[in-house]
């Protein structure tokens, strides 16, 4: 059966109209990043699996994973947990109830942006001390 009404009814706006806000672009990251870090988590496990399995296909996954390519996804992967745990400290501090005026949202998002690269620089700064 046909829609008789089709061609009238109102439809939704389309995302592309609405302005991006700092709020909406931070939330659509931490969404992004919870899924990229899939790949991080997938590597580590290969490693580790990697390690299980004997020396010759150790050394190999190990040039793998320490290469210039890979290390850039480690970058990366570091970068996307330090920005996705912010992104679960701004939800805590919304469970709780603070935080939801317009500028202290804004805030908040450029701390989550700015202290995911921060924490990153941090974390590779302690594991070149440590290793």
């Amino acid at each position: 059966m046909a829609d008789q009404n089709r061609g009238n009814r109102p439809l939704s706006p389309h995302l592309t109209i609405y302005r991006p806000q700092m709020s909406s672009m931070t939330s659509i990251f931490v969404r992004l990043t919870g899924i990229a870090l899939t790949l991080g988590f997938v590597m580590i496990i290969w490693w580790l699996i990697a390690a299980a399995s004997g020396p010759a296909y150790f050394d190999r996954i190990n040039g793998l994973m320490t290469g210039w390519f890979s290390m850039l996804i480690w970058i990366a992967s570091i970068w996307a947990l330090w920005y996705h745990f912010l992104g679960g400290v701004r939800h805590l501090i919304w469970d709780m109830g603070y935080g939801f005026d317009l500028k202290t949202a804004d805030l908040m998002g450029y701390i989550m942006i700015g202290g995911s690269f921060v924490m990153t620089i941090l974390t590779f700064i302690m594991i070149g001390v440590c290793s």
